[in-house]
């Protein structure tokens, strides 16, 4: 039998590996490896400079804005937030920045996004129609989306993406210091009255806010979106009844001043 021969022989009798020339004692005990020493430390990024979340980035940044002009230029710079990637503009507050009242609206929607306002395309100028039923203006009242970005396909935001843009709001209603917030919209009125703040239950009174950076709490008006409003016209009654609530505490407010 050939070379050839016989190893075909031994692989059809399941020899799977050569044998060494001197036998192993495979059960004999293994030496432990001497210790090695441990690797340094890796520094942090930026040679010692702690780490820190987007959240506590955007805190900072919000509130190192010492001016609405300077917190508008820190959201545009503002790099911790994956919504600022698909959105194609910065949404930002517009109107006075003097006014006694702030008006809050959901998440920036399509047409938000394309202008870079609230409250644009026909939701806004139902907004406006609401608004004039009760003798206000636009232009003379501050409106500000809830986030500054629009989330894609006008879903809702997530709670990571509230988390990190809030700080912006709560810095913009600081150096406004407006006597007042108006809620437009389920989405801001949960945000900023926390779960105890359903809309359903606190419709058609002012709720007391807390709001961080902000000495005091701030009253706040929950009332309906112009969008939902649009969707819903059963709802119009009731919130004709907060636009009705909302004059009348303004004008109580002007009396008192």
């Amino acid at each position: 039998m050939d070379d050839f021969a016989a190893l075909r022989l031994q692989i059809e009798w399941g020899a799977d590996e050569a044998l060494e020339l001197e036998p192993v004692n495979r059960l004999r005990a293994v030496p432990t490896p001497p210790p090695q020493p441990s690797p340094a430390p890796r520094e942090r990024v930026g040679e010692g400079v702690p780490r820190f979340t987007p959240a506590e980035r955007a805190l900072q940044a919000a509130t190192a804005a010492s001016t609405i002009e300077a917190l508008r230029a820190a959201i545009a710079g503002f790099e911790g937030c994956a919504l600022r990637d698909t959105a194609s503009h910065l949404v930002f507050a517009e109107g006075d920045p003097s006014s006694d009242l702030l008006l809050i609206g959901d998440a920036p929607g399509a047409d938000d996004d394309r202008s870079g306002t609230p409250f644009a395309g026909p939701a806004g100028a139902y907004l406006d129609r609401m608004l004039a039923s009760i003798g206000l203006e636009r232009g003379k009242l501050l409106l500000s989306p809830l986030l500054p970005w629009r989330p894609p396909g006008d879903r809702p935001p997530s709670a990571a993406e509230l988390v990190i843009c809030l700080p912006f709001l709560h810095r913009l209603i600081a150096l406004a210091a407006p006597r007042r917030l108006l809620l437009v919209g389920a989405l801001a009125a949960r945000t900023l009255m926390g779960q105890s703040g359903s809309r359903r239950r606190t419709r058609g009174a002012w709720q007391e806010v807390a709001i961080p950076g902000r000495a005091g709490s701030l009253p706040a008006l929950p009332t309906f979106s112009p969008a939902e409003l649009m969707r819903n016209p059963a709802d119009r009654r009731a919130a004709w009844a907060d636009l009705r609530l909302l004059r009348r505490t303004l004008d109580e407010d002007a009396a008192s001043a």
